[in-house]
C-alpha cells in the first residue's frame, strides 16, 4: 500500500438477512480522501448463486447498521449525512426513497425492529438544556461540576451531561407517510443512567439492554443486563420505571456484561461476561465467557425470579469476542479469540461446542436466520468481506460472496505475512509475523526492518490486512510484529503475565521475535527501528530506556508517566493503578517508577518521533509532550507531531486526509533513519 491506498480500504459491516435467508443487506464503508470522511452505501447482496451479483441499495452519503423487519417488508438503517448527526431511516425492501423516523438532536443509533415489526427501538443521546446546542457556543455554557472519575470517554467527550437513554418510535403504517414530520418518539428510560446495546424481547413486552444500576458504579467498572418495560403505554406519560437489573438481581453480582441476547423462546438469556470480582475492578486480563441463564416465564418488571448465569466456557483458556452473539437454533454463534484469529464457533445451551469458520481469518459480525450464517471478516489480503456458511454448518461447507479488496489487491502492494515463533530468554513460546518487501521492486534485501508493536496491551495483532504493515512493506522495510505477553488470544496466564510487570517479560519477548525475524538474511540486523501506539508506545519507548540497538523509534499516543496518567486520563482513574501499581505509597511509588518509561527517560539516546492527538482523553497528549520535552532538553533528536481535532483512534478511524498525512510523517522518518534503496 501506499498512504493514497487508504481509499481501498472497503470494509463491510455486520449484516441483515432477510427472513427466508434468500439475500442479505450490508453496509460496506470506506475512507474518502477527497471529502476527508468515511462513506458508505448499503449493499443487497443474493445468497444463491444463480441470484445476481451484489448491487447498491442507497445513495447516501453514509448508510450503516441496517436491520430487515420480521415481515420483511422494510430495511431501518442509519443515514449520516456530510455535515450533521446520524438518523434512523426506514426503505422498503422492493425499492423507493428513504424516510427519517427520528430526529434525535445528537443522533440516534442503531435501530432494532420489535418482533411485530410495528414499532423500532433506538438509543440516543439526551443533552441537557443549554448545552450541545446546533450552532451554539460551546466556550459559553455554564461550568461542570464534576463529582465522579466517570465523567468523560476518549472519542466522545463529557458524557454525564448527555446520557444515552432508550427510544422507541412507531412504524409507519402508510408509505411514504401520510405526514411530512418525523413520527413522534417516546423515552423508555431516563435520569443519570447510561443505556447501552438493546434487545427486543421475543414477546415486545420488554427490552434487554446494558447499564450500571447497582450501587457501587461510580467505583467499579461492572455494568448489568437490564430490563426495560416496552409494553403498551411506555414511556407515554408519567415517571419512567427503573430498568430492573437481571444479572445484578443475585447479591453480589461480579459480572460484567458486554452484551445480552433473548434466546429465541423467551426463556434464557445469552451472555458475553467476565469476572472482575469482589471489587468489580479485577479487569487485567479476564477473558470474556459465554453464559447462559434462566429468565422466569413472567417477565413484567417486578415479577420472577431471574436465575444464576452458568459459565459455559472456560475462564483460562477460551476468550470471545465481545461484540459478536447472534441465537442461533438452540444454541449462539459467537467469536473465539485464538493466536491472531477470530474463529466462527457455535455453542449449545450444554457448553458443547462446533467452530464453523477458523483457519487465517477474523470474524467481525454474524447475522443468522434460516438456517445460513452470514459472517462479515477479514483475511491476510482483505480488509473484510462477507462469507456465507451453508446449512451443513460443521462439514466446513462455506462460499464468498463478495471480494471487497479486490481493487487494493490489483495495485499489486499488499504482500502476505508469513508467521513466525519464537522462545524468549526465558524459554516461552512466541508467536508472530514478519513480512518482507516484493523482491522484484526492492530486491532480495536485506531490508531495513521494524519492530512493530500493539496497543492495549490485552488485545492481538491479527491475520487481518493491516494497512500500516502494508504501507511500511510497500515502502520497502520488512516489519516484524506479533503477541507477546500480556496480550489476548493466548489464554488468561500470558494475558497476565505482566500484571505489575510492565517491561519485563512483555520486552523479553518482543526481542526474542525480532532477533528470530533477523536470522533471516532478507532482513537487516545492523539497521532496525521501533513503534508502537498506546501501550505499544509505552514499550517502545521503554525499549529506548534499554537498550540503544534500535536507529530510530516512534512512540505513538503512548502510556508514557503512570503517575500522571492517573489524573489525565478518562481510564486514569483505575488503569495503571491495577496493570503497574499504585504510587500513594514509598513502596508502590518505587515498584510504578520501576515500570515507568518517564522515570528512566534520562539515558535514551534513540532518536524518536513522537505522533499523538489533541484530543485523545485515553493517553492524553501530556504524555507524548512530555516526553518530546524531555528528550529535547537532553539533547536527544525528537520531534512531535500533533493531530487536532483527534483522539485515541487516529490510526483506525482518524479523518481519512489525517490519516494519509500520518503516513507520510512515518515514511519520512524512517527514510532519513534508515534509507532504503528507491
Amino acid at each position: 500500500m501506499i498512504p493514497s491506498d487508504l481509499t481501498h480500504l472497503s470494509v463491510p459491516g455486520t449484516a441483515a438477512l432477510l427472513p427466508d435467508a434468500s439475500a442479505c443487506v450490508v453496509a460496506v464503508t470506506h475512507p474518502d480522501l477527497e471529502c476527508d470522511q468515511y462513506a458508505g452505501r448499503l449493499w443487497w447482496v443474493p445468497l444463491d448463486p444463480d441470484g445476481g451479483q451484489p448491487r447498491a441499495l442507497t445513495r447516501g452519503f453514509r448508510d450503516s447498521a441496517p436491520t430487515v423487519s420480521p415481515d420483511g417488508r422494510w430495511i431501518a438503517f442509519l443515514r449520516s449525512p456530510r455535515r450533521g448527526v446520524a438518523q434512523v431511516h426506514l426503505l422498503e425492501v422492493g425499492g423507493g426513497e428513504p424516510f427519517a423516523v427520528t430526529d434525535a438532536p445528537l443522533g440516534a443509533g442503531a435501530p432494532r425492529f420489535s418482533p411485530d415489526g410495528t414499532r423500532i427501538a433506538y438509543l440516543a443521546r439526551v443533552p441537557e438544556e443549554g448545552r450541545y446546542v446546533k450552532d451554539g457556543d460551546p466556550a459559553a455554557e455554564p461550568p461542570r461540576l464534576i463529582t465522579s472519575a466517570k465523567y468523560r470517554a476518549d472519542g466522545l467527550g463529557f458524557v454525564r451531561d448527555r446520557r444515552q437513554h432508550v427510544f422507541v418510535v412507531d412504524v409507519p403504517t402508510s408509505v411514504p407517510p401520510t405526514s411530512a414530520a418525523v413520527p413522534a418518539a417516546r423515552a423508555l428510560t431516563a435520569g443519570d443512567i447510561e443505556i447501552g446495546d438493546v434487545r427486543w424481547m421475543p414477546s415486545g413486552e420488554h427490552l434487554v439492554a446494558l447499564a450500571a444500576v447497582h450501587a457501587g458504579r461510580e467505583t467499579d467498572l461492572r455494568q448489568d443486563a437490564v430490563l426495560v418495560d416496552a409494553g403498551a403505554g411506555a414511556g407515554e406519560a408519567g415517571d419512567l420505571p427503573a430498568p430492573r437489573p437481571l444479572t445484578g438481581a443475585v447479591p453480589g453480582s461480579t459480572f460484567d456484561v458486554a452484551a445480552a441476547v433473548p434466546a429465541a423462546d423467551g426463556r434464557g438469556l445469552w451472555l458475553l461476561a467476565s469476572d472482575l470480582g469482589p471489587d468489580g475492578r479485577d479487569f487485567v486480563a479476564q477473558l470474556t465467557g459465554l453464559y447462559l441463564m434462566d429468565l422466569p416465564g413472567d417477565l413484567a418488571l417486578g415479577a420472577g425470579q431471574v436465575g444464576q448465569p452458568r459459565r459455559l466456557t472456560d475462564p483460562e483458556t477460551v476468550d470471545l469476542a465481545p461484540g459478536v452473539l447472534v441465537p442461533a437454533g438452540d444454541g449462539v454463534l459467537t467469536a473465539r479469540l485464538k493466536r491472531g484469529a477470530q474463529h466462527l464457533v457455535w455453542f449449545a445451551p450444554d457448553g458443547s461446542s462446533t467452530t464453523l469458520v477458523d483457519g487465517p481469518v477474523v470474524v467481525s459480525g454474524v447475522a443468522a436466520a434460516a438456517e445460513r450464517v452470514v459472517v462479515s471478516a477479514a483475511r491476510p489480503d482483505s480488509a473484510g468481506d462477507l462469507l456465507l456458511v451453508a446449512p451443513e454448518v460443521g462439514t466446513g461447507a462455506h462460499r464468498w460472496l463478495t471480494d471487497l479488496s479486490a481493487p487494493l489487491r490489483a495495485t499489486g502492494r499488499v504482500q502476505r505475512p508469513r508467521e513466525l515463533n519464537a522462545v524468549s530468554a526465558d524459554g516461552y513460546p512466541v508467536h508472530g509475523w514478519v513480512v518482507v518487501p516484493e523482491e522484484s521492486r526492492h530486491g532480495a534485501g536485506p531490508h531495513p526492518t521494524i519492530l512493530m508493536i500493539h496497543g492495549g496491551p490485552f488485545a492481538q495483532y491479527t491475520h487481518a490486512l493491516f494497512d500500516e504493515v502494508q504501507v511500511l512493506a510497500e515502502a520497502g522495510y520488512a516489519v516484524v510484529l506479533g503477541n507477546p505477553r500480556g496480550s489476548a488470544g493466548y489464554g488468561r496466564a500470558h494475558g497476565t503475565a505482566i500484571h505489575g510487570a510492565f517491561g519485563t517479560v512483555d520486552e523479553l519477548d518482543v526481542l526474542a521475535l525480532l532477533d528470530a525475524a533477523l536470522q533471516d538474511p532478507a532482513l537487516d540486523a545492523d539497521r532496525v527501528g521501533v513503534m508502537g501506539g498506546s501501550y505499544g508506545g509505552y514499550l517502545t519507548a521503554w525499549l529506548t530506556t534499554r537498550t540503544h540497538r534500535f536507529a530510530a523509534a516512534i512512540v505513538e499516543r503512548g502510556f508514557l508517566d503512570p503517575v500522571s496518567f492517573v489524573g489525565s486520563s478518562d481510564i486514569g482513574w483505575f488503569f495503571g493503578l491495577d496493570y503497574v501499581g499504585d504510587h500513594g505509597d514509598e513502596v508502590g511509588a518505587a515498584a510504578v517508577a520501576a515500570q515507568s518509561p518517564m522515570a528512566h527517560v534520562g539515558v535514551v539516546r534513540t532518536p524518536t518521533l513522537v505522533i499523538h492527538s489533541e484530543q485523545d482523553w485515553r493517553c492524553p497528549v501530556e504524555q507524548g509532550q512530555r516526553w518530546f520535552v524531555e528528550l529535547q532538553r537532553r539533547g536527544v533528536e525528537a520531534e512531535l507531531l500533533l493531530f487536532p481535532g483527534e483522539g485515541h483512534e487516529l490510526t483506525r478511524s482518524g479523518r481519512p486526509k489525517h490519516r494519509e498525512a500520518r503516513f507520510t510523517h512515518v515514511l519520512d522518518w524512517w527514510f532519513r533513519h534508515l534509507p532504503v534503496q528507491r
